[in-house]
């Protein structure tokens, strides 16, 4: 990929993942996409060493729309996609219980079983509610709420829940009602959206590799930074040159966004988490072949959540994910630190036993997890309507400060290069 020397664009993109990349695929205008780092993909890089493909997260893309699908793999050779359906459990107090924890119940031991079935009928917290910890209270009681969903996120996001509004999960809460709960006793339904994935052998950077080959990518500038936007004369800033643009479609975190165009926001209004992710490779195999993650709610593990690359992927080797959630502001040790608690931790929950450590890369994704409330969510809609008159457009899951799937992202640049 080589340096543009482009002064006058029509279609300015900011961001080289996934979000900018299927803009850059959607549009008809000339564009030129401009990325700060020193190679393409966002948060979808992947890093492959001494055997192992680890990305700088778990992704693993859930398609609902063939159409998504088919462009998203269309350069991914078919015996290198492998197609999986999912199998998820969570570790809770030294057993493993079926994803989602609400409606498998019955696999927790008779007394557990009890108090969740008696606080889910006789619960007193029914009725209305705004906040995310209110909702799991009023639909599930408070064994089932205090057992699984309220430390399971509090670890995720790092908050207190009652920071977050009812719906920020929006239909990526596993939800169930009453009867859902006591039929999956006997017959077991434990479906959501991403019932199955699809997972390039060489990592999620393939989804990217093969949505590049679709466009020029030598206007894709790498290592060139946007300083700085002039919304009223449609001029941008970077590190190295000014570009003149008819429109900019930004895929940056939105309160990066509002500090680029010199835009006052209240600090306060737009928070997050941020995710420590530590990529593990591992001399032999793990005793959990069948999992492809886990999630841990007890506080006692310093982790919410454990991916097995080696299952999906047929590896010989264990080779893991594992999350770790922090406030956004709070002042990190140093990653060794934590390195010594993951490893610890692993073999207190007997995910490793007499496995050695072979290799691992840590990488902090800041923002990981957006805190959606009413607040955030009226400023957002306000902030981006008032940028998109200065044909200014922010997307993706940070742009939009959301919480969606990778399909979403796309789905949300089509609609954007399809009506400006």
């Amino acid at each position: 990929m080589v340096f543009l020397n482009i002064d006058k664009i029509m279609d300015l993109i900011v961001g080289a993942g996934v979000s900018g990349i299927s803009y850059a695929n959607f549009t008809k205008n000339d564009f030129v996409i401009l990325e700060k780092e020193l190679e393409i993909g966002g948060y979808c890089r992947t890093i492959k060493r001494n055997g192992y493909v680890w990305d700088y997260s778990g992704h693993f893309f859930h398609f609902r729309d063939p159409e998504i699908e088919t462009l998203v793999c269309k350069n991914i050779h078919s015996s290198d996609l492998i197609r999986t359906k999912k199998h998820t459990q969570i570790l809770y107090n030294g057993i493993y219980v079926d994803f989602p924890f609400q409606k498998n119940i019955h696999q927790l031991d008779k007394q557990e079983l009890i108090d969740c079935l008696y606080d889910l009928f006789d619960n007193p917290y029914e009725g209305d509610f705004t906040t995310f910890k209110g909702m799991i209270y009023a639909k599930f009681g408070k064994s089932i709420a205090n057992k699984f969903l309220i430390p399971y996120n509090e670890k995720l996001y790092a908050c207190d829940l009652d920071l977050l509004d009812m719906e920020a999960m929006g239909r990526f809460f596993p939800k169930a009602n009453k009867e859902d709960i006591i039929l999956n006793f006997r017959a077991s339904n434990n479906s959501s959206y991403n019932d199955s994935f699809a997972y390039p052998r060489g990592g999620a950077i393939e989804y990217i590799n093969s949505l590049v080959k679709n466009i020029d990518s030598n206007r894709i500038c790498l290592e060139e930074e946007l300083e700085s936007i002039d919304i009223e004369n449609k001029v941008a800033i970077t590190n190295r040159r000014k570009i003149e643009y008819d429109n900019l479609i930004s895929t940056m975190p939105f309160p990066m966004l509002l500090k680029k165009c010199h835009v006052d926001y209240p600090k306060d209004i737009f928070t997050c988490n941020k995710v420590l992710v530590f990529n593990l490779g591992f001399d032999l195999k793990g005793n959990d072949q069948i999992n492809n993650w886990i999630y841990i709610p007890n506080k006692e593990f310093v982790f919410y959540r454990i991916g097995y690359y080696d299952n999906i992927l047929g590896g010989e080797r264990m080779s893991l994910y594992v999350e770790i959630g922090f406030p956004e502001k709070e002042e990190l040790k140093d990653y060794s630190f934590y390195l010594e608690r993951v490893l610890i931790d692993l073999k207190k929950a007997r995910i490793i036993t007499s496995q050695k450590l072979v290799d691992y890369e840590v990488i902090l994704m800041n923002p990981a997890y957006v805190h959606i409330n009413t607040k955030s969510a009226k400023a957002l809609n306000e902030y981006k309507q008032e940028l998109s008159m200065k044909n200014v457009y922010s997307i993706g899951r940070y742009g939009s400060w959301t919480y969606c799937s990778i399909e979403d992202n796309i789905i949300e640049a089509k609609l954007l290069a399809d009506n400006i």
